[in-house]
């Protein structure tokens, strides 16, 4: 067992044992409440630049597998665990959780009190860090995080959206028949890779789309002259204040084609909108947070991932209604402008990992086109 360290912006030190790779990496330090799930948390390009902090004391007990990627790769800058268990039991497991980081060269930190940190972030706030398996010199660490930017005020979805565009054909699969749920296409859609999870295309291609994925720079003419049935704003990484070229694209996409954006798509379309975008002192990130649907009054239990939200004050005038609200801090979850047949929640309906309470905003955004 060797040693690993976290250095925090504010001088906090933790020390613990290295798990996954040898190496240092700096990010912003961030925590997820979620129990399991964690390689679709780490596979997913929203955590880039980002050290996860799982809650949940012990992570790797289902080990991992080939079918649970949501991404090309792993994006979490790094892993800290209160445990990391070496000795998986789950039925789809073909390799640990140690080993999965280390082919795929992520430093991992166990064996520190988890509790104190995730109780640190919340009190003050997300904060750079750094952390290494390999360097223990406080002051050649505290130089390296001096030097990491952080994530505010940075285009950081250029690091992690697709290059080119490609067509994608899989629908959501029921792993415990092992049927896959591929209905014959009735829309096209267009979606924007701003750090897709592929569990979102997997639902919009069962619900009947043909989906076909852009770059994030791919500019708004281009889509339209594809001529499709909606366009989907995806999730995606860091402050989407920073994304000016996205917000341009939005904005001369609203009232031509109806768009259902999810998590920074979400940020983009009330940008578009004329609103602001502020970020939360420690973010909302796991499988279990309440959202209230303000229009059927109905509780959902959601998956979320965003460091940044939207300012509902700066939606005043802008056509927008509210239409998901946060019961734990009544911070933005959903907004719908149906004259310009556009709608976006903050939350995960796609889930994975997370409960499926929202999957009907999917069957929504086909009907928008149906009515089209």
């Amino acid at each position: 067992m060797s040693k690993a360290i976290l250095l925090l912006e504010d001088g906090t030190v933790f020390e613990g044992v290295s798990f996954g790779a040898a190496g240092t990496v700096c990010g912003e330090v961030v925590f997820n409440t979620s129990m399991t799930g964690y390689q679709e948390i780490l596979t997913d390009p929203s955590y880039h630049e980002q050290i996860m902090t799982m809650t949940y004391p012990m992570i790797g007990n289902t080990g991992t597998n080939e079918l649970d990627w949501e991404s090309r790769r792993i994006f979490c800058a790094g892993l800290i665990v209160k445990e990391a268990c070496p000795y998986p039991s789950n039925w789809r497991s073909r390799k640990t959780l140690s080993a999965y980081l280390k082919d795929s060269g992520v430093v991992g930190l166990e064996g520190i009190d988890t509790r104190k940190l995730v109780r640190h972030i919340r009190t003050q706030g997300a904060m750079r860090g750094i952390l290494s398996s390999e360097e223990f010199s406080i002051s050649v660490l505290r130089n390296r995080l001096e030097a990491y930017p952080g994530l505010v005020g940075r285009d950081i979805v250029s690091e992690v959206s697709s290059e080119r565009p490609y067509r994608w054909d899989k629908g959501f699969v029921d792993v415990l028949r092992g049927e896959e749920i591929c209905p014959s296409v009735r829309y096209s859609v267009v979606a924007y890779d701003f750090g897709i999870k592929q569990n979102i295309l997997r639902l919009l291609r069962s619900h009947g789309c043909a989906v076909e994925v852009v770059p994030a720079h791919t500019p708004a003419e281009k889509v339209l002259a594809r001529k499709p049935d909606g366009v989907f704003l995806s999730n995606g990484p860091g402050d989407p204040a920073a994304l000016t070229f996205a917000v341009e694209t939005v904005r001369a996409l609203l009232g031509k084609v109806p768009i259902f954006g999810i998590c920074l798509g979400h940020q983009l379309l009330a940008l578009a909108l004329g609103g602001k975008t502020y970020k939360l002192k420690f973010g909302h990130r796991g499988a279990n947070h309440p959202v209230k649907n303000l229009e059927t009054g109905c509780i959902e239990i959601t998956s979320q991932n965003h460091g940044f939200c939207v300012d509902l004050d700066s939606l005043k005038g802008t056509g927008a209604k509210m239409t998901h609200l946060n019961l734990n801090d009544m911070t933005s979850e959903g907004l719908s402008v149906k004259k310009k047949k556009a709608f976006s929640v903050q939350y995960h309906p796609e889930a994975s990992p997370g409960p499926h309470d929202s999957r009907y905003l999917f069957e929504q955004f086909t009907d928008w086109m149906g009515k089209r």
